[in-house]
């Protein structure tokens, strides 16, 4: 099996001063690809910028022999961080896009500016610096894009309501990106990962997040990443050495006839049907999530 490697390539990964981002743009220079290392330098709960947090990244990529840039824009200006491979590399070829905040509050705690930020940084961003991308990609008949999730989109996760919608949105982008961009070329999909960060330092404990070290993410992401993949549309669990797909699954449902009024006395007296996992099945698209309905309406 050869060698996965990024000659040639260029690959933007956001939020790529710390953590997660860092290991995936050393990995990714030291494997041949040029990097535009992007991360405002703010605090893990979104406040301040510093400039040094990409620029010690783009040092060391430089001192191993590899080619990098820094950009300190935020995600919200995604165009920015295109034009920034554009200007320097002249195109753009792989999109990671990583970055994230947290501003963790039960529900009922709140504020308008927990959730607008939340939303802001991880699923506006990422659309704002695919959205620039992607023209890019469809011209060059090429792309790789990987969008982070988390299990608490995937889940839920008490105190993260506006988290977990965000992450499981940024599922839900892919998805479609995947069906739009294969025809061209452009491979697209979402990992859910846990690793030590500046994030999960804020809700583990010290010892699980040492323990939980970003370089067993990485090898995943680069794989998605690799010209010879053509994996796309999948989401996937990742952390450890463990690395798991994850698709939908439902009951086989009950249909009632819509020729007479069914009533929610009827629901009662079918829902253990309704919810029975037993016989489960695994819709891979919208036609098959509507298959059964539209049968129904033929008969």
């Amino acid at each position: 099996m050869s060698d996965v490697r990024f000659d040639n390539r260029v690959a933007i990964v956001t939020g790529s001063g710390n953590g997660l981002g860092k290991t995936y743009a050393l990995e990714l220079a030291k494997r041949g690809a040029k990097v535009v290392v992007n991360d405002l330098g703010g605090s893990a709960f979104g406040g301040g910028s510093d400039k040094a947090a990409a620029d010690v990244v783009v040092d060391e990529i430089k001192a191993a022999g590899g080619e990098a840039a820094a950009n300190y824009d935020s995600v919200i200006d995604g165009d920015k961080i295109i034009q920034t491979a554009m200007d320097n590399f002249g195109r753009v070829d792989i999109v990671i896009n990583n970055a994230g905040i947290l501003r963790d509050k039960t529900f009922h705690k709140m504020t308008d500016e927990d959730w607008d930020l939340i939303y802001d940084v991880h699923v506006r961003g990422a659309y704002k610096v695919t959205h620039a991308a992607w023209p890019y990609m469809r011209e060059n008949g090429y792309g790789r894009l990987i969008f982070t999730a988390s299990a608490a989109g995937i889940y839920g996760n008490f105190g993260q309501t506006n988290y977990a919608m965000a992450k499981l949105g940024l599922h839900g982008m892919s998805q479609t990106l995947a069906l739009e961009g294969r025809s061209k070329n452009i491979m697209v999909n979402t990992i859910a990962p846990i690793a030590g960060s500046r994030l999960t330092e804020t809700v583990m404990p010290k010892k699980i997040v040492d323990a939980l070290r970003p370089e067993f993410v990485m090898p995943l992401v680069l794989k998605l990443c690799d010209e010879n993949s053509d994996e796309t549309g999948g989401l996937f669990e990742v952390g450890a050495g463990f690395i798991a797909k994850v698709r939908w699954e439902r009951t086989k449902g009950k249909c009632f006839s819509i020729k007479n009024n069914f009533t929610p006395e009827d629901i009662n007296a079918a829902w253990d049907e309704i919810t029975d996992f037993s016989e489960s099945t695994h819709p891979a698209n919208i036609a098959d999530s509507n298959r059964d309905i539209m049968r129904n309406l033929k008969a």
